[in-house]
């Protein structure tokens, strides 16, 4: 509201918030949903972390094994319960598709104090930078227990890693540091503002058989479009189609959960191999 002079605007407050119950929090992850541990070391990084996991619905009943998608803030991904903003829904999302669709998602709790730096692989405002120490857990430490300890398709056309925000920026870099480890990247939202470094780390170490997905939302604000656009344009310029590296810019969509819940179908979709190449 823009003011050219003096005026008087009179505001009716329809009711305060202290006169409404506030809303109970409850859990929301479905029976496919399993906590592996509150405390999971990092021994990279010197602290412990909770890790979740989705399980598909015949995993009990078959001796088969399934492609695994790794995913940063796992509080966020299954359970309102311990989410800060609402939950991805990933859990329902996955349960709702045939059996033989599904696949295993592991969730890897953020850092709280340290989510800015460990998503990051360069020092910034917010600290010096853990991303190097943090993707090298998530594959010599945790994807190692993983495969261990669970059926997993570990070759790397079956291994993902995907994430929003810091994390859609943690996933890209993880796919150029691992390419024979992680072949596709699901990036939602990427914060590449905050690391332009990036971009010269991608033009020397992408490789043209990688697979990323980028979307984000044009109401996410003025440095989420064009960042993610011209990291786009230079994967495609690596040789990588745009079969390979779709992008979607979803009209209207914010910077949240509610966002990132409604693009995870079509990415999942995708990553399948229902829509792009496998």
């Amino acid at each position: 509201f823009a003011l050219s002079h003096d005026t008087t605007i009179r505001i009716d407050v329809g009711g305060w918030q202290d006169n409404f119950k506030s809303e109970e929090k409850r859990h929301t992850a479905t029976t496919n949903v399993h906590v592996i541990t509150e405390s999971f070391d990092i021994p990279q990084l010197g602290r412990q972390r909770r890790i979740w996991i989705y399980l598909p619905a015949d995993y009990e009943s078959y001796h088969k094994k399934y492609p695994v998608i790794y995913m940063h803030d796992g509080q966020n991904l299954f359970d309102a319960y311990t989410s800060g903003y609402g939950e991805w829904g990933v859990d329902e999302i996955i349960d709702k598709l045939p059996v033989r669709e599904q696949c295993i998602v592991v969730g890897v709790d953020h850092g709280g104090e340290h989510r800015m730096t460990e998503y990051n692989p360069y020092d910034s405002k917010f600290g010096k930078a853990e991303g190097d120490q943090y993707v090298d857990f998530l594959v010599k430490t945790l994807k190692p227990y993983i495969d261990e300890h669970y059926r997993t398709k570990s070759d790397v056309k079956s291994t993902t890693i995907a994430g929003s925000s810091m994390g859609g920026l943690i996933s890209f870099y993880a796919v150029l540091n691992y390419p024979k480890v992680f072949g596709n990247g699901g990036i939602f939202s990427p914060s590449f503002w905050i690391a332009p470094e990036m971009f010269s780390y991608a033009r020397q170490h992408l490789n043209a058989k990688s697979r990323f997905y980028f979307v984000c939302g044009d109401s996410e604000g003025g440095d989420m479009v064009e960042p993610m656009k011209k990291m786009v344009k230079l994967v495609r310029s690596k040789g990588i189609s745009e079969q390979n590296s779709p992008e979607i810019i979803v009209k209207g969509a914010r910077h949240n959960e509610k966002q990132w819940n409604g693009d995870f179908p079509a990415f999942y979709q995708w990553l399948i191999g229902k829509s792009g190449s496998q």
